[in-house]
């Protein structure tokens, strides 16, 4: 049997399923063909996952039955509780005025468009001044909007493709590629970069902070590489926090719901002489499971813990340093179909899992007169273990330095070096390989960039680029030039022309994945006495994929209470990631026990993609907000002429083409507060996931400053919709519910 024959033999009845697609009426091995998707298009690490341990057979996990009435009565009675504790505390409270919270109502649009940002320059600078499509949530935006994680916070980033896949699991992407693995999207949390060299993605379920010691989230929609290197490749998200010396005190914090059945943190923060700050908080949450698609438990409820601290200190008045870390441990569970080499060939059962690990950051900052200097070293140690599918021990040590030099009057330069080392050891199951088992990468790389302000510093030009040394493809260089003008103090235009990669990830190195098993006789699909198996393997030969990204954008202040962010962009990509049929082949011994039909990982993909993202700010009357953001886009990404590979283009369908919101913030009589959201996100015709419309409410009470009670409820409009479907790990996709929850704020 030859590969063009075999191609042949099964692209009728598999040619559209490397993308897990959870339809009824499917078959297990039809659905084994969905994992392949993150194997053409993903790569971005930030998160470690690999092999393990089965469950032992037969062993089921119990299912929830009759206690989620239980949990229903306890969620109302915590919500009655919580209500009577804080009207209580409201009125024993010593009265005191709620100046010191900010008021997002009373920020003008002057004051959001003085906003500092680092993200675009590595440098501070106005948001107003950033040559790129930059957004920024406060922390004023998330106490707010009532979100409870990172992923939720970013819903109200115009032009990111924010979806659920399950009650632990969520697809994130900018401007298109969104999946679970997402691998064009580099995330940072304090400058520590959070992506796997594993699948080159991110568990953000892992990715948490205390959200009341955030100070913004900056996120850039396009390249980023210049400075932030591989991988920021259609964005960047940076989670910054507080200093320690804007956290004194204490805070403690009360959530109950439907959904989020309880979450609690608690941090304090004090000062030891005259120049050292600090802080430590703990944070535990705990969510209940929810419903798959067929109405069954889906068996994904999950719990963390978390803590950590932070300590500031100015020795000198030319110097800071900051000294900070995190420990977490992660249970989650999941409904999990795996493949098998006797019948019935695959199965369907609730799996269950843990994340645990700790990091530990340091930085130093010293200013000169005209210029400064600054170093960075962390190391990042994460343990994954996915029951039934893999292990994964990751130690990551990264040190970055930069030097930041005012040339003149009118020039910025900045040049930085950095080396990071990953040590990477995991384990195997039949669904889930990796080989070898062990690896060592060093990752080299400098760059520079010149900021040069022309005619009374109306016309900003930036050029730059980033140099690196990978352990997978070698040299690459990633260059940008930028340039903003500003038309009036009141208005510019902004363009950029970048080159992004997306550098290979251990698995498509070295991966070999069990997707499906077509039984043995089958007649038209597997004609042979042997279990068919479909598996993919990574390749020593795969590149890099490559973006050339041209953008263009206009900012306008059009009135003191009125203005609107306008971007476009055209990126052409190349070398995007395919699954190449290859020869079957069989294997066992002594004697064989399987045929195998690979599909090898390769790069014979490419196309562009186009859009427009809309944001506008309107200040009503002094005491409402409106804000509003539309986003478009087109996606044609085509395999080329000499792809064998029978999947479908699922890029083009994986991110919706229509996206929008409109939020309502209203400062209420007697320190109340509400804001609304309503949300669209269009269909997604790669996964048979329809549009949906979802109303988000809160309500907050403030009435003296240490504290605050609110309630709220999301996705009011429906009882439940689907947002995503999984892909590279067969999971059960659910359907996000209707919510309500209460919380409970205290500072002393």
């Amino acid at each position: 049997m030859n590969k063009i024959s075999s191609h042949r033999m099964f692209r009728k009845e598999l040619g559209g399923e490397f993308r897990m697609k959870h339809r009824n009426g499917r078959n297990q091995w039809k659905q084994g063909w969905g994992w392949f998707r993150p194997l053409g298009e993903a790569g971005r690490g930030k998160s470690r996952a690999d092999l393990t341990v089965r469950l032992p057979e037969g062993e089921v996990h119990p299912l929830r039955g009759r206690s989620q009435v239980v949990v229903s009565m306890t969620t109302a009675r915590r919500l009655f509780i919580l209500g009577f504790l804080g009207a209580f505390l409201a009125v024993t409270v010593p009265a005191q005025t709620s100046q010191n919270i900010p008021d997002v109502t009373k920020i003008t649009l002057e004051d959001l468009m003085d906003l500092q940002v680092t993200s675009v320059s590595k440098r501070a600078q106005k948001l107003a001044d950033a040559a790129a499509a930059i957004f920024v949530i406060t922390q004023d935006d998330i106490r707010r909007s009532g979100a409870s994680s990172i992923p939720e916070a970013l819903r109200m980033v115009p032009g990111l493709e924010v979806a659920r896949i399950d009650e632990n699991k969520w697809a994130i992407g900018s401007r298109g590629f969104n999946g679970r693995f997402d691998n064009k999207l580099l995330v940072l949390i304090d400058g520590r970069s959070v992506y796997t060299p594993l699948f080159s993605g991110v568990y953000w379920n892992v990715q948490d902070v205390m959200l009341e010691d955030v100070d913004r989230i900056e996120v850039i929609r396009g390249p980023g590489a210049t400075l932030w290197g591989a991988n920021a490749v259609d964005g960047v998200i940076n989670v910054i926090t507080k200093s320690a010396k804007l956290t004194q005190g204490a805070i403690a914090t009360v959530e109950v719901g439907t959904e989020e059945r309880t979450a609690e943190s608690v941090r304090y923060g004090g000062k030891v002489g005259d120049n050292v700050y600090y802080r430590a908080y703990t944070k535990y949450s705990d969510w209940e499971p929810s419903i798959g698609a067929t109405g069954a438990n889906a068996s994904d409820g999950w719990h963390t813990v978390r803590g950590g601290f932070r300590m500031d200190s100015t020795p000198t008045h030319a110097d800071s340093l900051t000294l900070q870390g995190d420990l977490y441990h992660t249970n989650f569970g999941e409904t999990l179909t795996v493949p098998s080499l006797t019948a019935p060939y695959s199965s369907t059962f609730p799996n269950a899992g843990d994340y645990a690990g700790g990091n530990i950051l340091g930085h130093w900052n010293h200013a000169f007169s005209r210029s400064s200097t600054s170093l960075q070293m962390y190391y990042d140690n994460t343990n994954i273990a996915d029951n039934s599918l893999f292990t994964d021990h990751e130690g990551v040590y990264d040190i970055d330095f930069q030097h930041d030099l005012h040339v003149g009057e009118s020039q910025e330069f900045v040049w930085g070096l950095g080396y990071r080392s990953i040590q990477d050891t995991n384990g195997s199951s039949f669904t889930v390989a990796l080989q070898p088992n062990h690896s060592s990468l060093n990752q080299y790389s400098g760059f520079v960039q010149d900021e040069v302000s022309l005619f009374d510093k109306r016309l900003r030009v930036t050029l730059g680029s980033k140099f690196e040394h990978n352990d997978f493809t070698g040299f690459e260089v990633q260059p940008n030039a930028r340039l903003l003008w500003t038309l009036t103090p009141n208005q510019s235009i902004w363009t950029a022309v970048s080159r992004a990669v997306r550098t290979p990830a251990l698995t498509e190195e070295g991966l070999r994945l069990n997707s499906a098993v077509i039984p043995p006789l089958t007649p038209g699909v597997n004609p042979t006495p042997f279990p068919a198996v479909i598996t993919v393997f990574g390749s020593h030969q795969f590149q890099s994929e490559d973006l050339l990204a041209y953008e263009v954008g206009y900012r306008v202040q059009a009135t003191s209470t009125f203005s609107t962010d306008i971007a476009t962009f055209y990126n052409k990509y190349s070398n995007l990631r395919t699954a190449e049929p290859g020869a079957p082949f069989l294997e066992g011994s002594p004697a064989p026990t399987d045929l195998v039909i690979p599909f090898v990982a390769s790069n014979k993909m490419s196309g562009g993609t186009y859009g427009v993202e809309l944001f506008a700010d309107w200040r009503v009357v002094p005491k409402w907000r409106l804000v509003g953001s539309y986003s478009y886009l087109q996606m044609d990404i085509r395999k080329n002429s000499d792809s064998l590979d029978p999947t479908p283009d699922l890029p083009n369908g994986s991110s919706p083409r229509h996206e929008w919101y409109l939020r309502s913030s209203i400062d209420l009589p007697k320190h109340f507060e509400d804001d609304t959201t309503l949300r669209f996100v269009d269909h997604l015709s790669g996964l048979n996931v329809p549009s949906y419309y979802s109303l988000d409410a809160h309500l907050g009470w403030r009435p003296v400053s240490p504290f605050e009670l609110s309630i709220g409820g999301q996705n009011l409009l429906n009882n439940k919709h689907l947002e995503f479907i999984p892909d590279f790990i067969n999971t059960a996709p659910t359907e996000v519910k209707r919510t309500v929850y209460g919380s409970l704020t205290f500072r002393f």
